[in-house]
């Protein structure tokens, strides 16, 4: 039969490129995957700082009961109204961070300047969490379309290893036990 008698039959063309055997909203989908997965540890930094916030509240807000518990304190007045709006502060960018919201960048940024005049830990420490929130990939993390591609892969997590896990279980642990020799220390 040839293509006149047939008109709907295509002609064999060996040089024709391969047709996709993918439909285009899988392709979207891994791509928005591979989005997802290149800026994950990025993302999961971010919110290790919002993590950090947490804790230095928490210190902020328990830090004048602390003062005045331990034995020969003075009152310092300042302190009573400072460091509890420093701890509500970093609380509310604690959330912020947890949530990747743009505008726990602004008191982030302002308190990791400030550390940067710990020299040497403090600057190297809040030198990293800048270029986390400033980089390429931080702005990534916070704009509105990384948050629809988080909503678009529910199903990729983060996976903290055992070693890291290890390690924050010790510095918990000496925090807590630095707390106890505060408050029982004559």
């Amino acid at each position: 039969m040839s293509r006149s008698e047939n008109p709907d039959a295509e002609e064999y063309n060996p040089f024709q490129a391969p047709e996709n055997p993918f439909d285009a909203s899988e392709l979207a989908g891994t791509q928005v995957e591979a989005i997802r997965n290149a800026h994950l540890s990025h993302e999961a930094s971010v919110k290790s700082v919002g993590t950090l916030y947490m804790i230095g509240g928490v210190f902020c807000l328990v830090a004048p009961v602390l003062f005045l518990l331990s034995p020969g304190a003075r009152t310092a007045n300042a302190m009573w109204f400072l460091f509890p709006v420093i701890g509500i502060i970093q609380f509310a960018t604690a959330f912020g961070l947890w949530g990747l919201r743009g505008w726990a960048r602004i008191p982030t940024g302002f308190f990791s300047a400030l550390g940067l005049l710990g020299f040497p830990l403090g600057t190297i420490i809040n030198g990293y969490i800048l270029y986390l929130l400033f980089s390429a990939k931080g702005s990534m993390v916070f704009s509105d379309e990384y948050h629809e591609i988080i909503a678009q892969t529910p199903h990729i997590k983060y996976r903290t290893s055992i070693i890291v896990k290890i390690f924050l279980f010790l510095l918990l642990a000496l925090i807590v036990s630095g707390v106890v020799a505060f408050l029982f220390t004559p």
